[in-house]
């Protein structure tokens, strides 16, 4: 029998795997993430743009809230 348990104990609670490398990532934006980047938009004053994927999406709102101050912790 082989032993097929796999460390993860480095990953850490909140693991983030790079958005260019999301199997999913060339997806619409989800429903969270379009709420969300609507809000940021406004509130950096910049336009929103609809046609994110959910990959573009994340990225972008890495900016918004670095702009806005929103992502500070």
């Amino acid at each position: 029998m082989t032993d097929t348990h796999i460390d993860k104990s480095d990953i850490g609670g909140n693991a983030q795997k790079d958005p260019d490398n999301w199997v999913t990532g060339d997806e619409e934006m989800t429903g969270a993430q379009k709420s969300y980047l609507m809000t940021l938009s406004e509130e950096a004053g910049v336009d929103f743009d609809a046609s994110l994927t959910k990959a573009e999406a994340s990225v972008r709102i890495d900016e918004l809230q670095a702009k806005t101050g929103r992502g500070d912790v």
